[in-house]
C-alpha cells in the first residue's frame, strides 16, 4: 500500500506540474460541478446535476471550496488518486484469494498500476479511478463470500456496489449478475445474502431515479433529457453529422472498443491478458473473469446503442474521442496476465511473473512520450482550442471586470474561464440558478441585470442579448476571442445608465 501511495502521489505531482490536470473537458466540468455545490448564488443539493452520477463530485467537496485547490485542479485530482490506492489494494487482495499466488497477484497489480493511461486519468478530476476502486472492492468481497458465505460479506459487497452505482452507470449493469452469483454459491442463507445485496446496491439507481424525478419531473432525465448523451447525439444528427461508427452495428462497435482497449493497454498486455482471461473463463476462475468482463460488455452494448461512441485515430473518423472508456478492459487484461503466470510450474512462477511485467511495462518504456498514451493524446488534441480561448477570455475578463461585478453565462465550458480568472462561481448567473436564470432568459429586458455577459455565439445568453437589443436595451461588446478550431467567445458590458424598469415603463407608454 505504501508503494502504491508513493507511486500515486508521484504521478499526481508530475501531471500537475505540467498543467495537464484539467485538459479533459469532462475533468473541467467535474471540478466545476463540485465547486458550484459550495460556491454558487444558489449553493446546495440542486447543484449536483442530473447526467453525471454524484459520488465523484461529493468526494471533491472537502477540498473544492479552497480557491487555490480549485484553480489548480488538485481539489478534483486528489480524490481519484486516493481511490487509485484503494483500488490497487483490493485488486491485489482479490487476485491472491482467487489465484493462490502472490507472484501472480503482484503481476496483475503492477500491470494495472503502471499503465500510463490510468496513471494519467487518476491524476485528473475524472471518474475512472473512483470506479476502479468500487469494482475492485466488489470483486474482493464477492470472492471472499465464496470461501466464507456470510451475510456480512454480502453486505460489504452491497456497499461496494452501491458506491459503484453512484459513480458510473456500468455499476447498475452489474447488480443482477452479482446477485445471481451470491445466490448460487452461498450456503443455506444465500437468498438472504442475495436479497440484502440487492437492497443495498439497488439503493443507488433508485436514489438517482428519484433525484431526477424530484428536480426535473422525469426519472429518466439523465438518459433522455436535453443534456444526455442521447439528446446531444440526436441534435448532432439533425445538424447533418454522420452516424457514430458502431451505431446499431455489433461488429463495428466491437472493432472500435477492441482497438481502443489495445491502445490503452499496449500490445503485450492485450495479447497476454486476453489469452489468460479466455483460459480463466473456461477454467475454474469463472467469477473473476465474468465480473471483470461485464463492464467491457456494457460498453460494447453502449457503442451499439450509440450512447457512448469511441473514436480512435487509425479508424474512421480518424480522431480521438472517449478512448478512456476502453480502460474498462484494463482490470480484465491485468487479471488475465496474472492468471497466465499460474499456468507455469510453481517453482518458475517468479520468472514468469517477471517476464509478464517486463513485457507489459517494457512496451511503455519503449514508448515513453505522452504522445503514445492514447488517453493523454486525446485530452491534448481535443482541448487545444478550448485551452487557448479559455486562457485568453480569462485574461481579458480579469483585466476589465471589477472583482465584485456579476456575470451572466452558460455554465459548461465557460465556467472554466471563471476558474482560470479566479472569479468565484457565486458571481456567475447560470442555468443552475433556478428562477433567477429562467426569468433572465425569458425576459432579459426586465431581469437580466448582470454588469457583464460572457457568451459563445448562439448560446442562451447570446440569444438573450439579441432580444434585449430588439427591446431597446443594450450590452456593448468589450472584447472577442476567436481561435482556430474553437467557438467565438464574446465579452459584453451592460451599458451605463441602463435601467430595465425605466425602459419597460417607457415601452409601455409608447404602446
Amino acid at each position: 500500500m505504501a508503494a502504491l501511495a508513493v507511486w500515486s502521489a508521484g504521478t499526481l505531482a508530475w501531471v500537475a506540474s505540467r498543467g495537464w490536470t484539467t485538459w479533459y473537458g469532462d475533468a473541467e466540468a467535474h471540478l466545476n460541478i463540485a465547486r458550484r455545490i459550495v460556491d454558487s448564488r444558489t449553493p446546495g443539493y440542486e447543484q449536483i446535476g442530473t447526467v453525471w452520477l454524484p459520488l465523484p463530485h461529493l468526494l471533491m467537496l472537502p477540498l473544492v471550496g479552497r480557491d487555490e485547490l480549485w484553480r489548480n485542479g488538485l481539489a478534483g485530482a486528489l480524490p481519484p488518486s486516493l481511490c487509485f490506492v484503494v483500488a490497487g489494494c483490493f485488486f491485489y487482495a482479490a487476485l491472491v484469494r482467487v489465484l493462490g499466488s502472490r507472484a501472480a497477484a503482484l503481476t496483475g497489480l503492477l500491470l494495472l498500476a503502471t499503465n500510463p493511461n490510468l496513471a494519467y486519468l487518476k491524476s485528473t478530476p475524472m471518474t475512472e479511478a473512483v470506479w476502479l476502486a468500487t469494482l475492485a472492492a466488489l470483486l474482493y468481497f464477492t470472492v471472499r463470500y465464496r470461501s466464507s458465505p456470510s451475510v456480512s460479506n454480502a453486505l460489504l459487497a452491497g456497499l461496494a456496489s452501491l458506491a459503484g452505482t453512484l459513480t458510473r452507470y456500468e455499476g447498475w449493469f452489474l447488480i443482477p449478475f452479482v446477485a445471481a452469483y451470491l445466490a448460487a454459491v452461498g450456503d443455506r442463507r444465500r437468498w438472504t445474502a442475495a436479497l440484502l445485496y440487492c437492497a443495498i446496491a439497488s439503493a443507488g439507481p433508485l436514489y438517482w431515479l428519484a433525484h431526477n424525478w424530484w428536480l426535473h419531473g422525469d426519472p429518466l432525465e439523465f438518459y433522455r433529457g436535453p443534456y444526455s448523451a442521447r439528446a446531444i447525439y440526436q441534435r448532432s444528427l439533425e445538424q447533418g453529422m454522420a452516424r457514430y461508427p458502431g451505431d446499431h452495428d455489433w461488429r463495428q462497435a466491437w472493432v472500435q472498443l477492441r482497438e481502443a482497449a489495445r491502445l490503452c493497454a499496449g500490445w503485450p498486455l492485450a495479447v497476454l491478458g486476453a489469452a489468460g482471461a479466455v483460459l480463466g473463463l473456461l477454467g475454474r476462475r469463472v467469477w473473476l473473469f465474468t465480473l471483470l468482463v461485464l463492464p467491457v460488455i456494457f460498453y460494447w452494448i453502449s457503442l451499439y446503442g450509440a450512447g457512448t461512441p469511441i473514436f480512435v485515430p487509425h479508424l474512421w473518423p480518424h480522431s480521438y474521442y472517449n478512448t478512456r472508456y476502453a480502460l474498462a478492459a484494463l482490470p480484465l487484461l491485468a487479471a488475465g496476465a496474472a492468471a497466465a503466470v499460474t499456468l507455469v510450474p510453481r517453482r518458475a512462477r517468479g520468472w514468469a511473473a517477471g517476464l509478464a511485467v517486463l513485457a507489459g511495462t517494457g512496451w511503455w518504456a519503449l514508448h515513453p512520450r505522452p504522445d503514445a498514451w492514447i488517453c493523454w493524446k486525446e485530452s491534448q488534441v481535443n482541448s487545444e482550442a478550448r485551452r487557448a480561448w479559455t486562457r485568453q477570455a480569462a485574461e481579458k475578463l480579469a483585466r476589465n471586470r471589477h472583482p465584485d461585478e456579476g456575470i451572466a453565462a452558460c455554465f459548461g465550458d465557460l465556467a472554466g474561464v471563471l476558474r482560470q480568472a479566479g472569479i468565484p462561481l457565486r458571481h456567475m448567473l447560470h442555468e443552475g440558478n433556478g428562477p433567477a436564470w429562467v426569468a433572465a432568459m425569458a425576459r432579459p429586458d426586465l431581469f437580466l441585470r448582470e454588469p457583464w455577459a460572457l457568451v459563445i455565439t448562439g448560446d442562451q445568453v447570446a440569444t438573450a442579448l439579441v432580444r434585449m437589443r430588439a427591446a431597446g436595451a443594450r450590452y456593448h461588446l468589450v472584447d472577442t476571442v476567436a481561435v482556430k478550431g474553437g467557438p467565438v467567445v464574446q465579452i459584453y458590458r451592460r451599458s451605463v445608465g441602463y435601467d430595465p424598469h425605466t425602459l419597460h415603463e417607457s415601452a409601455r407608454g409608447r404602446q
